[in-house]
């Protein structure tokens, strides 16, 4: 079936998005980049970094809450540009910092601006998408993979030129401040689903992209506040069990390869290496994926394959099936958190900023909590025994894959 066309201003939005996810990406990476140089410059110990990193993600959350509400009241085109202009110019403080409390109060302001951007700029592209009526989600965050690469390549490139951290940071604040500026206009306007049947002209494939509560308007049969409630804090679980494994395979799958296997560094280096290179192409096709067979087979079977990757990560004795294991997992995960925010973007409360706050604050929480629970866990057990728990965690929601099914469904939302 041919696609209807896009309308142009749709489309523009669609690259504005892609370009606002590209620039957190990018500010995050010139922050870690930095952290050698920085942790030099404070004098701080590895133990009071791990403290401040902790701080700028509570700040993260706080951020998150704030924002939801904020962006329904404002728009989340307003909040996602006023966010990414805190965060460009936070971005200096840590490069400014001399000592402890500077850098505390610099990185606390970071991770601020960090968490009102994660969440405006996740609610403008449920707009987006929603205008364009077919899944997109996952091509914004695979941008986001992107502009980390991008920070990551300049800061190293600067460090090795031998340039002034404190004049690369403010370069990098200064350039973001201008592309936001310059795509403030072109971000859209908050819609409803009312109006996103409007913009995107004759969307004929609504079911594939996820359903009448994203494309048709209202049929006056919407959930109560009780049933809304509860499929707000399913996703936020599933979330927070899909994040949970993702920092688990982000902090320990080099640590694992090397004390399991005893391979050496370099070798060991490819666990995350795999991984990361699968998460980023899977994003880059879970839209189709999703547009062809429904977001909640992406995020169901999702979960399996990353669960089965667990599991040879855990069983295996050689470093290649390690290595596909690990490739498998983020594989696996790479579709199921757009599936997820998209999904908590249209429960149509009127409030998807809000909605989306909510389980994004969970779900970060589980990005935290995963590697912190396997630390504590391999003072007991072996760290690749540890991995059982997001193994477990995974197999247990992918039970409750449906949560993410267009709003029309009820009684079965949870089967």
């Amino acid at each position: 079936m041919l696609r209807p066309s896009i309308d142009r201003p749709i489309r523009v939005a669609r690259a504005a998005v892609f370009a606002v996810f590209g620039l957190n990406g990018f500010l995050l990476a010139m922050w870690v980049v930095h952290i050698p140089v920085i942790t030099d410059r404070t004098g701080i110990e590895k133990s009071t970094l791990g403290m401040f990193i902790l701080s700028m993600a509570g700040a993260g959350v706080v951020g998150m809450r704030i924002a939801g509400p904020l962006a329904d009241r404002f728009g989340s085109r307003t909040l996602a540009a006023a966010a990414a202009i805190l965060m460009s110019i936070a971005v200096i403080g840590p490069g400014l910092a001399t000592g402890p409390v500077t850098l505390a109060l610099a990185l606390t302001c970071f991770g601020f601006g960090n968490g009102a951007l994660d969440v405006s700029m996740n609610t403008q592209a449920v707009h987006v998408e929603r205008a364009y009526g077919r899944p997109i989600m996952s091509a914004f965050h695979a941008l986001f993979s992107g502009g980390g690469l991008l920070g990551s390549l300049l800061g190293a490139a600067t460090l090795r030129a031998g340039w002034d951290m404190r004049m690369t940071l403010a370069l990098a604040a200064i350039g973001c401040v201008a592309l936001t500026i310059a795509l403030l206009p072109r971000l859209l306007r908050d819609t409803g689903p009312e109006q996103a049947v409007e913009l995107h002209l004759g969307s004929t494939d609504a079911d594939s992209f996820g359903g009448e509560s994203a494309s048709r308007p209202a049929t006056g049969k919407n959930p109560g506040e009780r049933a809304h409630s509860r499929k707000v804090l399913a996703l936020a679980v599933i979330a927070f069990a899909v994040l949970l494994a993702e920092g688990v395979a982000g902090d320990w799958s080099t640590l694992q390869m090397r004390e399991h296997l005893g391979a050496d560094a370099a070798t060991a280096a490819l666990a995350f290496g795999a991984f990361s290179v699968t998460m980023t192409a899977g994003r880059l096709a879970a839209d189709r994926v999703s547009g062809a067979f429904g977001r909640v087979a992406v995020v169901r079977y999702g979960m399996l394959v990353s669960a089965l990757g667990l599991a040879l990560v855990i069983v295996s004795p050689w470093v290649p099936l390690t290595l596909l294991g690990w490739a498998l997992t983020g594989l696996g995960l790479s579709g199921s958190v757009p599936q997820i925010f998209t999904a908590a973007g249209n429960l149509g409360s009127g409030k998807a900023a809000t909605d989306m706050s909510r389980v994004f604050s969970v779900g970060y929480l589980g990005l935290l909590a995963g590697p912190a629970v396997i630390g504590w866990l391999t003072e007991l057990v072996p760290l690749t025994a540890a991995m059982a728990v997001p193994l477990i965690a995974l197999l247990v929601c992918c039970r409750y894959a449906g949560v993410v099914a267009p709003a029309r469904i009820t009684g079965r939302d949870l089967d």
